[in-house]
């Protein structure tokens, strides 16, 4: 697979790739050391400063980059033991929702993931992690599997949105993410969210109701994309930068706002340039929530879930 670069990150491949020359010679040439070494660094300081101050136009692009960790690298990285389960025994199956049980170092949980897929037979399988309400639905059986018998939920985020398409209308889309949310404020048992890439509108909120919201570094959460929001207002979809700005869509906005409560760093780059990294980081972060979570008893579990939601939208008046 060849690599995918956005424009912001040309300048800093091509130091690497001189330094991956250079690194290939140096045992037949090693006078190139100093200026190996000098390259090296001058390639972290170029990272630090371009990655320090992305626009969120650019933050965007890296939620959307093709090669960042999917919901199934997450799931394999992060789980021992998946067991896959399909249908939402009404319609059919979505492959869009992964959804089954697994363990997390010891800790038994059911996992839900956004899957868009990678190739393009995979991507048209996937729908482009664009879910149908079967998808939803699904999602929801998992979850009352999981409060059934005690185990806590965990949910990975990843969508554009769900599917807009005539059948998806006709099979009820609307009322399936309604449900869920009106479902999982009451569900007994933890729930965990981890927004990896992009979070879009109802269709990502249909499976992002927790108890904790995480949100990998450079993913996004909104109402509406930004090629959406800039049509509608401005009727030109190439105003998106201008509408990811009014937007404040990335994780360091929505942290602020409240609406998420932690931001789990990537590698310095993304999570592309990384995968190992980035899933381990995701991990740690669930692993210390889920503890923290399992301690509660149930009526207080769902008091402060009802409370945290309460909370967002709040403002004060001077």
């Amino acid at each position: 697979m060849g690599i995918t670069l956005l424009d912001f990150e040309k300048p800093i491949y091509e130091i690497e790739k001189r330094i991956k020359e250079l690194s290939e010679l140096i045992d037949e040439h090693p006078e190139l050391k100093e200026e190996l070494e000098a390259l090296t660094k001058r390639a972290e300081l170029i990272k630090k400063r371009v990655y320090s101050s992305l626009s969120r136009w650019q933050k965007v692009q890296l939620a959307r980059h093709p090669d960042r960790p999917h919901a199934i690298d997450y799931i394999t990285g992060m789980t021992d033991d998946f067991i896959e389960l399909h249908g939402d025994r009404l319609y059919g199956d979505d492959p869009s929702i992964i959804a089954g049980l697994a363990k997390i170092e010891g800790i038994k949980v059911v996992i839900i993931g956004q899957e868009k897929g990678r190739d393009v037979h995979e991507k048209v399988y996937r729908n482009f992690g664009m879910p149908h309400p079967e998808g939803y639905r699904k999602a929801k059986r998992v979850m009352k599997l999981g409060e059934r018998f005690n185990l806590p939920v965990v949910s990975i985020v990843d969508t554009p949105g769900a599917y807009p398409g005539i059948g998806a209308e006709e099979r009820g889309q609307a009322m399936a993410i309604a449900e869920n949310l009106e479902f999982m404020l009451g569900l007994k048992t933890p729930i965990v969210v981890a927004v990896i890439g992009e979070g879009g509108s109802g269709g990502a909120l249909a499976i992002a109701v927790g108890d904790v919201v995480l949100a990998m570094e450079y993913s996004i959460y909104s109402v509406i994309s930004p090629e959406g929001c800039a049509a509608i207002l401005w009727r030109d979809g190439k105003l998106a930068p201008k509408a990811a700005e009014a937007l404040k869509l990335t994780a360091k906005d929505l942290y602020e706002l409240g609406v998420i409560d932690e931001i789990v760093p990537e590698p310095l780059g993304g999570a592309h340039r990384d995968h190992a990294t980035a899933i381990n980081n995701l991990k740690t972060a669930i692993l210390k929530h889920l503890r923290n979570l399992m301690k509660l008893d149930k009526n207080e579990l769902l008091k402060r879930r009802h409370e945290k939601y309460r909370k967002i939208g709040y403002f004060k008046e001077e």
